[in-house]
């Protein structure tokens, strides 16, 4: 059998991904995205720091919480803002965050609108670490679902159901199961999910898997296939398969992607 060949150390798709970095941290002004989000009212954008203080927030964030300019909120935290059954979700979502190392992805959240009455967002947050690799802040953004007829969606069960499936996403989990636990039918279920994400149920546990499997595959050596079962695929070639169809690369072409842009 001939001797297999060693991984190329670089790649196009490497190669522009050290591009792009070297550009956006060769920047002057790391705030700038502050101000970009302003643009955006059903959008609230944050930076905090591992003690809950903000670094940097958007205007909608700052309006919402009934404050006249942006540096009152600079420094503060969650529960100074806002009402404390939120800010305990909102530290809660953070704390995991910080002791995970991981994002918190498509969550549904309560949120205030800039009437100040009370609505759901959907919220990601993404771990942000120094040049040293410590995990020193997080990004937020919470977009809301300003459309009526999505808002009206969302009750607590429903938000359950969904942390379920982000904390549970490599359980044998069945859509008739969690509809129930929606207190909904299989078919509510189904039309509440694609009138919220836009995409079914089924398609919402894989993206919730494939997002694992993509941080597992950056920051892990374990094998594809141990990568694959602990995301809730039944094999390998089931999750390249899933990955490849999402992102355009396979499992291992992602790994020696990002493997390139940490060893430059």
């Amino acid at each position: 059998m001939p001797a297999r060949q060693p991984l190329a150390t670089a790649s196009p798709t490497a190669a522009l991904e050290r591009w792009r970095r070297g550009v956006m941290e060769s920047l002057n002004d790391p705030l700038f995205a502050e101000t970009m989000f302003d643009c955006v009212p059903d959008v609230v954008f944050s930076v905090k720091d591992r003690t809950g203080r903000y670094i940097c927030i958007s205007k909608a964030c700052v309006e919402r919480c009934g404050l006249s300019d942006r540096a009152k909120a600079i420094g503060r935290t969650a529960h100074d803002l806002f009402p404390k059954h939120m800010a305990d979700r909102y530290v809660e979502q953070d704390e995991q965050l910080f002791r995970t190392g991981k994002p918190v992805v498509d969550n549904l959240d309560l949120t205030l609108y800039p009437d100040r009455s009370p609505g759901w967002c959907i919220t990601t947050k993404y771990p942000l670490r120094n040049t040293e690799g410590e995990l020193v802040a997080l990004a937020c953004i919470s977009k809301d679902l300003v459309d009526p007829g999505r808002n009206s969606l969302v009750d607590e069960r429903f938000a359950q159901t969904i942390d379920y499936i982000q904390e549970n996403f490599a359980e044998p989990l069945r859509i008739p199961d969690l509809a129930r636990m929606a207190g909904l039918s299989s078919g509510q279920f189904e039309r509440r999910m694609k009138g919220i994400f836009h995409i079914s149920a089924v398609h919402f546990l894989i993206k919730a898997r494939i997002h694992q499997a993509s941080l597992a595959l950056a920051n892990e050596s374990r094998p594809i296939a141990d990568i694959a079962l602990s995301c809730g695929f039944c094999d390998q070639s089931a999750l390249s398969r899933q990955f490849k169809q999402l992102t355009g690369l396979t499992p291992r072409e992602y790994r020696l992607m990002m493997r390139c842009d940490t060893d430059r």
